[in-house]
């Protein structure tokens, strides 16, 4: 089993970095008659996200501009997508994508899962405080408005950001396993209570043992498990939760996978989990995916994207050519 003791990111600091600069090619690139996107995508997917932050800054102080409005007066669909979310910090990029999720149109719980099941305790924190000043809202009672049922009951318990950290009991992991296995044969809201309270607040090492456990007593997967007994977000959540805790990189690919082939390339998915998890396990993502699917991310993203906003994916997937 994978343990995430050693993950990697595709973007890393830049040497010789000189943010004043790229602000003056930034500029320069934006004010052309016609924008150069190609310099963006080099200067902007080559920084990593603290370099960019010291870029913009040096682009207000030379211009008097923000570099986020300019880039998205001056680019346009997915692409601009791309750009501007590379210049969130990672909290404000989730509560940016959080927001949107819940207060669109329609709500985007496939968003809501990957953000909230993957995180950490201290992320959830920033996430929190993001989404407060930048929207000056709540993010727990906007879950508690725009989601419903015990997939917001769930949603809300990770939303606290209570999971215990490093600590494991192994004589209370056949117990807790037992409580998942006749919440699986049950399925009252009491049992669906306590299976949520387990999978949102035991350790990441507890729950290794829980699953084993689990396995043992079922002679089943519990991943099996939950899809047999329960159905919807709530089901969908809860596998999350589960791989997440298991293998955080295999679950991304896992993701992009089928945002690529079972949503005919679903690009906000695809741009979110890019640039979120750019500077910590993409690397390992790329390689789950091509161990699990046969094909690279770099190759499936050349085979369904294209133009400047192919260009700026490939960037940050940081793929080589051998790759493909």
């Amino acid at each position: 089993m994978y343990c995430g003791d050693y993950t990697q990111g595709t973007i890393l600091p830049a040497p010789n970095f000189n943010p004043i600069m790229d602000a003056q090619l930034l500029g320069g690139a934006l004010q052309g008659i016609c924008c150069e996107k190609d310099v963006l995508i080099e200067i902007l997917t080559q920084r990593c996200n603290s370099q960019r932050l010291m870029i913009a800054e040096a682009y207000r102080d030379m211009y008097g501009r923000d570099l986020i409005t300019d880039l998205k007066e001056n680019l346009s669909h997915h692409f601009k997508e791309v750009m501007v979310g590379l210049m969130y910090p990672p909290a404000s990029y989730d509560a940016h994508e959080l927001w949107h999720a819940l207060k669109g149109v329609d709500t985007e719980e496939k968003c809501l899962i990957d953000i909230l099941a993957s995180r950490s305790n201290m992320e959830i924190f920033q996430m929190k405080e993001a989404y407060l000043m930048q929207y000056n809202s709540d993010l727990q009672q906007d879950i508690d408005s725009e989601t419903s049922g015990h997939f917001r009951d769930t949603l809300m318990n990770l939303a606290q950001g209570t999971r215990m950290e490093g600590y494991a009991d192994p004589s209370t992991a056949a117990q807790d396993a037992m409580i998942l296995w006749e919440a699986c044969q049950q399925k009252t809201g009491e049992h669906k209570n306590m299976l949520q309270m387990i999978l949102c607040n035991r350790s990441q090492q507890q729950l290794w043992m829980v699953f084993q456990e689990f396995q043992n007593i079922s002679g089943q997967d519990i991943v099996d498990a939950i899809n047999e007994c329960y159905d919807g977000y709530f089901q969908e959540l809860l596998v999350a939760i589960v791989l997440c805790i298991r293998d955080k990189p295999s679950y991304f690919a896992y993701r992009l996978y089928n945002a690529i082939h079972d949503f005919g390339f679903h690009n906000k998915t695809v741009i979110r989990i890019l640039i979120a998890r750019s500077e910590i396990d993409l690397m390992n993502i790329r390689q789950q995916y091509k161990e699990r699917y046969g094909k690279s991310l770099f190759h499936d993203i050349k085979h369904f994207a294209s133009g400047h906003y192919e260009s700026a994916l490939l960037a940050i997937c940081a793929g080589d050519t051998e790759d493909y």
